[in-house]
């Protein structure tokens, strides 16, 4: 089901309008209420850049968990594009009329994992999942019943290439859950907004400097809309694309 990470630019504008807020409170309410002496600036100066640099780490550990899990689902779907073609071809080494099934039920297997990379509807998508599932319930039957109808270890091969297959898209959809913990974006925007707040409150100049207020903010904004939008399977503009699942479709079409 989607949530609010799957919209990265919705992430940008209410991580801009919280961090900006918790400048302004910083600048105006804490000011207001005791500014700091010139004594001991130096030290707010030095909590000041402590925190910003505990957030830039946090942001960039994040940054490194959402690449992780992009390059997750990438290497995956090789994976499985490898699985599949593997499979097409030791179909051959069953009967004839065996092959010609389990051939004809993988390439259309193949626009069905091609959907699942690129769809965003949700209700194709579970149109998608049901037919996925159904055409590898018909696969691994058709295997099975070529297995045991003649035992062999060649037959054996196809069999294990359907393994594969089925595996594969598993270990694919496992990859699109693994998505970054709700429990670390809300400390890192607490954080964050921490941050903002000894940014505001340390500005010298609040009607001079009102503009460079929202420099961090936005910066931290946009930090954080890229990161949602690498995590997101589907939400976001850079997402996986299926070039090694179309380029085995292209293969398997008649010549």
């Amino acid at each position: 089901m989607p949530t609010l990470l799957d919209y990265p630019a919705l992430i940008f504008i209410v991580a801009l309008l919280a961090m900006w807020l918790s400048a302004r409170f910083g600048a105006v309410l804490l000011r207001r209420y005791k500014k700091i002496e010139d004594d001991a600036r130096e030290d707010f100066g030095v909590i000041q850049a402590a925190t910003l640099t505990l957030l830039a780490l946090l942001i960039g550990f994040t940054f490194s968990m959402a690449v992780g899990r992009y390059d997750q689902r990438k290497n995956y779907e090789e994976e499985e594009a490898n699985a599949i073609g593997t499979e097409y071809v030791r179909a051959e080494l069953l009967p004839a009329a065996d092959a010609a099934n389990i051939q004809g039920m993988l390439k259309a297997y193949v626009e069905q994992r091609v959907l699942f990379y690129t769809t965003r509807d949700a209700d194709e998508l579970a149109s998608v999942n049901n037919e996925t599932e159904r055409l590898q319930n018909a696969m691994w039957t058709a295997v099975r019943n070529a297995a045991v109808a003649q035992p062999t270890p060649v037959v054996a091969l196809a069999v294990g290439g359907m393994n594969d297959v089925l595996n594969t898209q598993g270990y694919t959809q496992a990859a699109w859950w693994n998505r970054i913990p709700v429990a670390a974006w809300a400390l890192m925007t607490l954080m964050a907004m921490c941050a903002n707040v000894l940014v505001g409150y340390g500005a010298k100049a609040l009607k001079a400097g009102a503009g460079l207020l929202l420099i961090v903010p936005l910066v931290v904004s946009l930090s954080f809309a890229l990161i949602a939008d690498i995590d997101s399977p589907r939400g976001g503009v850079i997402r996986v694309k299926p070039l090694n699942l179309h380029a085995l479709a292209e293969s398997m079409r008649p010549r």
